[in-house]
């Protein structure tokens, strides 16, 4: 009897101590999936049970709604895509822009190439834009740049291209879909599409302009 009463106390105290020092899970890159994107948002809702997680790891409480007009299912659209790209959204950018350049991530990098098989910059903006906006765009970052009307930086918004060269009088040589926080997204030679940011060193030292297509 006196064993029994030892072994639970020990196995309660292991439970305990657990709570304290167990850190929540960083959060998870988007991966290819199957699964439609209602039911990803659903599998993370019920894997997180309200919790929404942090850059640096730390639980908070999630954001049911922001605005008294914002859905609980828009909150969980914007609260999946937020810890899923590692951004912190406004709950008012555009759905379809999100969730189309997050299927995007991880396809491969090819020269000339424009489909989720392979893609340049170009090529991955432009078939962005004509999926979501129904805009053709010209396979090409320097032809874009004379697509779009000229935003400070400070200024850029959700779905605005980012463009880079090399120094003062060199050609356009890159191209990026702007997203929020500093961040953008683009097909990188060194990697395929991802999510990059604009004050990492070598996007800082290349950055050039950024444009809203007209």
């Amino acid at each position: 009897m006196m064993k029994s009463y030892i072994l639970s106390a020990l196995a309660l105290g292991s439970v305990l101590l657990s709570f304290f020092y167990d850190a929540p899970a960083a959060p998870a890159p988007l991966e290819a999936s199957n699964l439609s994107t209602e039911e990803m948002i659903q599998e993370w809702a019920m894997e997180h049970n309200g919790i929404n997680f942090s850059s640096n790891g730390t639980a908070t409480e999630a954001v049911v709604t922001k605005e008294k007009s914002l859905t609980y299912k828009d909150s969980l659209f914007y609260n999946y895509y937020s810890q899923s790209m590692g951004l912190k959204f406004e709950y008012n950018e555009d759905k379809e822009l999100l969730e189309t350049v997050a299927n995007w991530i991880g396809t491969p990098y090819r020269s000339g190439g424009s489909s989720q098989k392979g893609t340049d910059c170009s090529g991955f903006v432009s078939r962005v834009y004509q999926q979501v906006y129904g805009i053709k765009l010209t396979h090409s970052s320097r032809s874009m740049f004379h697509q779009v009307d000229r935003v400070a930086k400070k200024e850029m918004e959700t779905g605005d291209l980012v463009f880079f060269r090399r120094g003062p009088g060199q050609p356009i040589f890159h191209v990026g879909i702007y997203l929020k926080d500093g961040k953008f997204i683009h097909s990188a030679s060194n990697g395929g599409v991802m999510i990059n940011s604009l004050y990492s060193a070598y996007y800082k030292k290349n950055f050039y302009a950024a444009g809203r297509v007209i």
